[in-house]
């Protein structure tokens, strides 16, 4: 707040994040988690299977599925592209786990990077492209907004002639509450550059995804 900064569901905020706040920013969200397992009445004082549930959650939250917002990126080495490859490249499935912002259940899905580069664009390592979308939906997200995040960070990285995502997820917040139903999925692209250009491109590239 102090530096004006947003700071929403699916932003990353370790840049402000100083030494020792993680620590008592889990106990406040565990003693805040007690105190939301009370009010639903239940007595975590006897109860033996929910009696260190206020921690356990946070611990999850802080440290696990919600961690992408409180770390800073994972590293990327960017080699340049020195054989000036020109030829679509295709990374995934890449299995992503996040949580809808709405009602905190789980998303659960797989996203496909399709790279157009030229002799200017960057190149990075295979695990880079999982590191980087597991960071990202580490988070409260909306399928949505998440893709453009990822879309966002590779181009920026890579500077790219064409970049395409394509993620396939299920939502959890339809199969466990509301409709209930278990068979929905959600199906989200980007395309940036050549792709959205270049329609034989974009054929190309989602004619390959469709076996998968």
């Amino acid at each position: 707040m102090e530096a004006g900064v947003r700071f929403h569901a699916n932003d990353n905020i370790a840049d402000f994040i100083k030494p020792g706040e993680m620590e008592a920013l889990l106990t406040e969200v565990q003693a805040k988690l007690h105190d939301v397992l009370h009010s639903l009445v239940i007595d975590t004082d006897s109860d033996h299977n929910t009696n260190e549930t206020g921690r356990r959650v946070a611990k999850m939250f802080l440290h696990e599925v919600f961690r992408g917002r409180y770390v800073p990126m994972p590293s990327l080495t960017e080699f340049p592209n020195a054989s000036r490859l020109n030829e679509l490249m295709i990374i995934g499935p890449i299995t992503i786990r996040s949580a809808c912002s709405h009602h905190l259940c789980p998303i659960m899905g797989r996203v496909w990077v399709g790279v157009m580069p030229d002799e200017h664009s960057n190149l990075i390592g295979l695990s880079k492209y999982a590191r980087i979308a597991d960071w990202i939906m580490n988070r409260p997200q909306i399928q949505e907004e998440a893709v453009v995040q990822l879309a966002d960070v590779l181009q920026d990285k890579m500077q790219t002639d064409g970049l395409a995502i394509v993620m396939e997820a299920d939502h959890f917040c339809m199969h466990w509450r509301g409709v209930r139903d278990t068979g929905a999925k959600m199906t989200t692209s980007v395309m940036r550059g050549k792709f959205l250009t270049d329609a034989s491109l974009r054929r190309e590239f989602l004619s390959l995804l469709s076996g998968k």
